[in-house]
């Protein structure tokens, strides 16, 4: 095995730790602020892509369904559901996710539509938690049932929480969802962190002319409170009538923070990390950027989705799609389902087609792929 060095001094390994699959090291690169992980054996090969990717991280939506109508999530006119009976069942969602766990994945996040809503999510949540390997499992919400959900779902495993919020003032919020529930999701919010979730990630996708205006206002938040802001560009998928002129790049935003404080620092992270993060000096939690459309990273990306009707995405925006569940149904061997898996993720594209030819593309709206 061998490293490509960029440019500076060599790097250094730290003492390895073992996991239940494999040995990993860290590689520490001296004047870096992210940490590369890399695999001291193999990693699987059927999760392996032609540019050497290592996917370690698996998106599983739980539902369609959905109790807000975000703008650039949902279509107005809202969308066709998936008939029950071709959407994943739990004991099909569980033999996959043991599948790629056995094969490397050690992260899994539920994501929706709105997961908390599926009425079995704890049941999936304990089970996941059994799976030798699982290192983390994290959930993706809107927020509007975490309250009265939260200690069960402690309990039974969830170790990352991301809560879905773009605006702190409550006549936008209901403008933005098209539905009540800003105190819901603040609430919600502040029992994570009584809880002792730290950090609870806050996603805020940003929309000039309805909230850039409120990146300080998120910002202040993390002063005193273990929280990581994240910034979302705003991206286009079907129905959301994404506009180029709406997006508000990393580097404006960037530049409006920076005007308020000057000092603002780049923060650790993973090479996989898909925010560019940053902090103020003295403040308890930091901020970060997700910059899918002004500077792609897919050059590091380790993730994979399976979507509430069972189907395996390589790539957010790419419209390619392998329906595993008809492959479960048709009573596929495991080892078939490798094959299946690995033939989809071997031709994963070197990265994504750009903002421009995206919007022009045929895909499905954010709430029918996992957000």
């Amino acid at each position: 095995m061998h490293f490509t060095q960029r440019d500076g001094p060599v790097p250094k390994w730290s003492s390895s730790r073992k996991c239940s699959r494999f040995t990993v090291g860290e590689l520490v690169v001296p004047g870096s602020h992210r940490r590369v992980l890399k695999d001291v054996l193999p990693f699987s090969a059927f999760l392996t892509d032609s540019f050497e990717r290592r996917h370690n991280y698996l998106r599983i939506s739980l539902t369609e369904k959905c109790n807000l109508r975000c703008q650039y999530c949902m279509p107005q006119e809202g969308v066709t559901l998936t008939p029950r009976s071709h959407l994943l069942t739990a004991e099909e969602l569980l033999m996959l996710a043991r599948l790629f766990v056995r094969e490397g994945v050690n992260k899994i996040r539920l994501t929706g539509g709105e997961p908390l809503i599926r009425p079995d999510v704890l049941h999936i949540i304990a089970e996941l938690r059994k799976l030798e390997g699982l290192k983390t499992i994290a959930v993706t919400t809107n927020g509007m049932n975490l309250t009265r959900l939260l200690p069960s779902l402690k309990k039974a495993g969830v170790n990352l929480l991301n809560i879905s919020l773009d605006t702190l003032v409550p006549a936008k919020f209901e403008f933005i969802t098209r539905r009540k529930g800003f105190h819901k999701v603040m609430e919600g919010i502040e029992k994570a962190i009584e809880m002792g979730y730290n950090p609870v990630k806050v996603n805020c996708v940003v929309m000039r002319g309805l909230n850039e205006d409120e990146l300080i206002d998120f910002v202040s938040l993390t002063e005193r409170k273990p929280l990581d802001v994240r910034f979302i560009e705003y991206m286009p998928f079907d129905g959301n009538r994404w506009n180029f002129k709406m997006m508000v790049s990393y580097q404006e935003m960037l530049d409006c923070l920076k005007q308020k404080w000057p000092n603002l620092e780049p923060a650790p992270g993973e090479e996989t990390d898909t925010a560019k993060a940053f902090r103020v000096p003295g403040f308890r939690g930091q901020l970060g950027f997700i910059t899918s459309m002004s500077e792609h990273f897919c050059g590091s990306c380790n993730r994979l989705r399976i979507t509430a009707d069972g189907n395996l995405k390589v790539c957010l925006f790419g419209n390619s799609e392998v329906s595993l569940r008809d492959c479960l149904r048709s009573g596929a061997t495991e080892e078939e389902l490798l094959h299946i898996i690995g033939a989809a993720v071997g031709r994963k594209k070197k990265q994504h087609a750009g903002m421009f030819n995206i919007s022009q593309m045929k895909n499905r709206p954010m709430i029918l792929i996992g957000g």
